[in-house]
């Protein structure tokens, strides 16, 4: 591990606060060579791999991999700075100082606290992380739907391939028997989450239930008509598939 020339990767969903922190850290810590950037957990990872760096900055939401489940992997392999939107997650879990934070949105003093700290550990091992993923486990688990992430990747069949897809993919999802269908730009998948538990799952803001059946990314929505019989209809802004909505999800569309 060198002393005079430490590394670094930052793992951040959110381009601009990544931005922010690549940009901050800059100021306050020059003599840091920032390696890599990583915009969700499998490309972590693979930064990890590629530039072993000294220091990983890691959100703990992140698409692909949790920041829970990339540092599970970065166990004794790198200095761990957690950056969390939720202090639930953070003070208690983080109160011994072995593993440091950052609560979003970033404050200047409180990054400028944990340079200092990870300045005078470069020259030791870095800290086990086992005691403070179990706090974070734990808290994750405990707290309301409300304050967890929406689901960001999912892994689904498409033929005989193993696929990870973003949920910004799929415009939308169906039952189908045994499985849910995803309506996706290029074609479609099939996983075994059942709907019911995609509902809960889903950013309710970004996926509509517009029948028993059936899912929709309001981003997808091309346009909204009624056919002859009257029926409520949704045309997609790829593909030529069109959904059936049922009258008592029809009020969803009322302000479109």
């Amino acid at each position: 591990m060198s002393l005079i020339a430490p590394t670094a990767v930052v793992a951040e969903d959110e381009a601009a606060l990544r931005g922010e922190l690549v940009e901050q850290l800059g100021k306050l810590w020059p003599d840091l060579s920032i390696v890599g950037e990583a915009a969700d957990g499998l490309e972590a990872l693979r930064l990890l791999d590629v530039h072993q760096p000294d220091i990983l900055f890691l959100d703990i939401e992140m698409p692909g991999a949790t920041g829970i489940d990339v540092a599970r992997q970065v166990n004794g392999r790198a200095h761990v700075v957690f950056v969390t939107a939720y202090d639930q997650y953070a003070v208690a879990a983080f109160d011994q100082g072995a593993v440091d934070y950052l609560l979003k949105p970033l404050g200047g003093a409180r990054l400028f606290t944990a340079i200092t700290r990870l300045k005078s550990r470069l020259g030791q091992a870095p800290a086990p992380l086992a005691g403070v993923l179990e706090q974070l486990g734990t808290r994750a688990a405990a707290a309301p739907s409300a304050a967890r992430a929406p689901l960001r990747w999912i892994n689904a069949s498409v033929g005989q391939t193993l696929r990870l897809i973003t949920v910004d993919e799929v415009m939308f999802f169906q039952s189908d028997n045994k499985y849910t269908r995803l309506g996706l730009k290029d074609g479609e998948a099939l996983i075994r989450k059942p709907l019911k538990e995609l509902i809960d799952e889903l950013d309710p803001q970004q996926f509509w239930q517009i029948h028993r059946s059936t899912l929709v990314n309001v981003n997808a929505i091309a346009s909204v008509s009624r056919d002859y019989r009257g029926r409520m209809q949704i045309k997609l802004k790829h593909g030529t598939e069109t959904l059936l909505v049922a009258e008592s999800c029809a009020h969803l569309f009322r302000q479109m």
